[in-house]
């Protein structure tokens, strides 16, 4: 081999060599971008405080979140009040989420983790989108399949992954591709109903209760003193004890299910009505209908009345004694005013109720008579 021949074949080597560490460092590079993403936020550019609406959707409903005049509503149940601790804990949840793993996939496999935008075919997750007080969008992604890990309290080497542990995203409009979060975020579902404020009514220190139905009064019952014995208002047979306190207790602890938007007669039974007269000077009137599909009860109600604004003094009372209930008293007539005025206000709307809950109530009088002692 000559010299001119050993000089070209360096010179080879170089290009060679000079080649392989291009496509090394390009190797490199591409590695550090796509884990630069590791340990950063999710939605770097979402702020809590300028977002006025959350719309979130999937295959089969839809959730608009809108803040209006300092609250929270719910869009598709009339405006009902929101949960605000639901929504504050999903947009606390999304701001300060970390991504922990990123792939870069085609948008052909995106349905095969659940990534694709709902309307846009199969596969296709649980969409959301942020927008300010002007309706400029601030940030949309789409929820996909649940990551999830084997399960602690099962040792077994042939155990089944069945613990949610993370969840897949596609934050759309932003480069990376798709991401896994830490958190499966249960929370963040496309059903209106999970999204509505629970206050509801509570008839409570009730003195009479009456069902009535057809237009005629079906049973009524009463006490003389707030822990009295119930009796039947007028005589006429002797009373159950339990089913009484059973009936008027269901007043006391009532929840709904959800929020009815322009409910139709025709969808439920003909409606018994229930009225409560408490030791408050309170009337609750309640319109109750059975839903003809499930056997759950569409609930309108209405309060009236006014508290009392002095509380009768007892006999024998030192001034000491006095002056320590006549403060209790201020207070209860302050939080009893304040959960007037929120029952008033909740007073538009019909609700869902499930049928065990309102059970003890809406039985008939025959149900409530006691049994005859052998």
């Amino acid at each position: 081999m000559n010299r001119r021949q050993f000089l070209i074949l360096v010179l080879a080597f170089l290009v060679l060599g000079g080649a392989g560490f291009a496509l090394f460092w390009q190797d490199i590079t591409a590695y550090r971008t796509a884990g630069a993403k590791i340990g950063a936020r999710l939605l770097p550019g979402l702020k809590v405080s300028e977002v006025a609406q959350i719309r979130l959707q999937d295959t089969k409903a839809q959730a608009t979140l809108a803040r209006k005049d300092n609250a929270w509503l719910v869009r598709e149940r009339g405006d009902y009040p929101a949960n605000v601790q639901s929504i504050g804990d999903l947009l606390i949840k999304l701001v300060e989420l970390k991504v922990v793993q990123s792939e870069a996939v085609g948008e052909s496999l995106l349905p095969r983790l659940g990534l694709a935008v709902p309307g846009k075919g199969e596969g296709s997750g649980t969409f959301i989108e942020f927008k300010d007080a002007s309706g400029k969008l601030l940030a949309s992604l789409v929820l996909g399949k649940t990551v999830l890990k084997k399960d602690p309290l099962n040792p077994l080497p042939g155990a089944q992954d069945g613990v949610p542990a993370g969840r897949y995203v596609l934050v759309l409009g932003a480069k990376g591709g798709v991401t896994v979060v830490s958190d499966p975020l249960d929370g963040a579902r496309a059903e209106a109903g999970k999204w509505l404020a629970r206050d509801f009514f509570k008839a409570d220190r009730i003195k009479t209760l009456t069902l009535a139905g057809a237009g005629a009064a079906q049973w009524k019952i009463t006490r003389d003193e707030e822990y009295g014995q119930w009796k039947f208002a007028g005589g006429g047979g002797e009373l159950d004890a339990s089913a009484a306190v059973g009936a008027a207790n269901a007043l006391s602890g009532l929840s709904f299910n959800d929020v009815v938007i322009d409910p139709k007669p025709e969808d439920t039974e003909k409606p018994v009505t229930v009225t409560a007269e408490t030791f408050d000077n309170l009337t609750y009137i309640l319109k109750i209908a059975r839903k003809k599909a499930s056997g759950d009860y569409h609930v309108s109600f209405a309060v009236s009345g006014e508290p009392p604004r002095q509380r009768v003094a007892e006999k024998g009372e030192k001034p000491e004694e006095k002056e320590r209930g006549d403060k209790e008293f201020a207070e209860n007539l302050k939080k009893l005013e304040e959960r007037v005025a929120r029952e008033k206000a909740l007073a538009k709307w019909t609700y869902v109720v499930s049928a065990k809950q309102l059970a003890p109530l809406v039985k008939d009088r025959a149900q409530l008579v006691a049994a005859k002692r052998k």
